[in-house]
């Protein structure tokens, strides 16, 4: 009987529309949601929380109904136990690294520059030419909501339809006007209207006309254009400076990742051997260099484990081969590792975290060139 109620309750919570995930944050998974799930940072996945619905990966199989009810950010293991996923609010940043591609799109470093440049917070109405797959889309919505609005514009019929059931499935259709337009050619078909524009068109100098009408004359506008090619951005800055805008500026976005990983750091030993083959001074060696017990994979000390003339003055003897002399406690022999008692090698550490950059910085995706049109002074 407890089955059959909780079956009767599922099918009634699934007849509910899609629930505007994006739009409203609750503290826990329902019927309707849009859930990212995370596998690792280059393997995520949205889906849509339905009644009887799974998914499936290498590593097992993931109910629907499992996730229900459930806190964002909760761990949920596979049903043969081999696996599990993270189930992740959709926030812009992850809709961006997960969402279905139908065209190149932004990415965080050049949005979060962008949106810093442009200005966007609560109540900015903007324009954007060239929703694409929508990805900055989300991120301005979630800026300038909930007093914003923003008009965005796609010349492709059918990534307009797409993106018009995206943008209502995930609640954003009172925030977001998409229109599908040539705007090259048409226009925008606005006057007065805004404070910011972002173009990522093949000919940005051809729209930046209508932009300039598109703009406030009472506040400062800002524009942002999104080219590849260096071409693209001459061109465009040329048609920027006839039209009057002015702190013309380009940019190029590029992420420097980091290594970060734990050193140990030990102390220095207490007593060296007087005369060592090389494989006895390879094995103190690989003896010194090893981490801790309980350290796991962490990368050895590789720093100098000389100890200076000076220090090392009033503790030094000399020694016959097969002698076995004591040093601060310890024994030590000139044919083999000091013995057990011996201070020789690794007796305590530390540790610190460190970092290194890569040689490289890989990722252009586009140059960002941003302008400033002032106000119009009334006479």
């Amino acid at each position: 009987m407890e089955t059959q109620k909780t079956t009767a309750t599922e099918k009634t919570q699934s007849a509910e529309v899609l629930r505007p995930t994006f739009k409203q944050y609750t503290e826990r998974i329902q019927y309707g949601d849009t859930v990212i799930l995370f596998m690792s940072p280059t393997n995520m996945q949205p889906t849509v929380i339905k009644v009887g619905g799974t998914f499936n990966n290498a590593y097992g199989l993931y109910r629907h109904a499992d996730m229900v009810g459930k806190e964002w950010g909760s761990k949920l293991a596979s049903t043969n136990g081999k696996g599990f996923i993270y189930l992740m609010y959709p926030s812009p940043e992850l809709w961006t690294l997960s969402l279905p591609h139908r065209t190149q799109i932004l990415y965080l470093p050049d949005i979060a520059l962008v949106s810093s440049f442009l200005d966007l917070r609560p109540g900015v109405k903007m324009i954007e030419c060239g929703t694409g797959s929508g990805s900055f889309s989300h991120s301005i919505a979630r800026s300038i909501a909930p007093t914003g609005h923003l008009y965005t514009f796609e010349y492709s019929e059918h990534r307009y339809n797409l993106a018009s059931v995206e943008f209502q499935n995930h609640g954003l259709a009172d925030v977001i006007t998409i229109r599908h337009r040539d705007v090259c050619k048409d226009g925008f078909d606005m006057e007065d209207a805004v404070t910011a524009v972002f173009l990522d068109l093949p000919a940005p100098w051809e729209a930046i006309a209508s932009a300039k009408r598109a703009l406030r004359k009472d506040r400062v506008g800002r524009l942002c254009s999104f080219s590849p090619c260096m071409e693209q951005v001459q061109k465009t800055c040329v048609t920027l400076k006839e039209q009057g805008f002015v702190e013309i500026r380009m940019y190029e976005v590029l992420v420097k990742p980091y290594d970060i990983r734990k050193h140990y750091i030990r102390d220095l030993p207490l007593q060296i051997p007087a005369r060592q083959t090389r494989q006895n001074r390879a094995a103190d060696t690989a003896a010194y260099s090893a981490p801790p017990a309980g350290a796991g994979d962490a990368p050895p000390y590789t720093g100098d484990s000389a100890i200076s003339d000076e220090v090392n003055a009033s503790k030094k003897r000399k020694l016959e081969d097969g002698t076995t002399v004591s040093v601060n406690g310890g024994t030590g022999t000139a044919t083999g590792p000091t013995s057990e008692a011996s201070t020789t090698g690794p007796n305590s550490h530390q540790t610190m975290i460190i970092s290194r950059g890569t040689k490289e910085m890989r990722g252009h995706t586009s140059y960002l060139t941003f302008a400033t049109l002032l106000p119009t002074l009334p006479e």
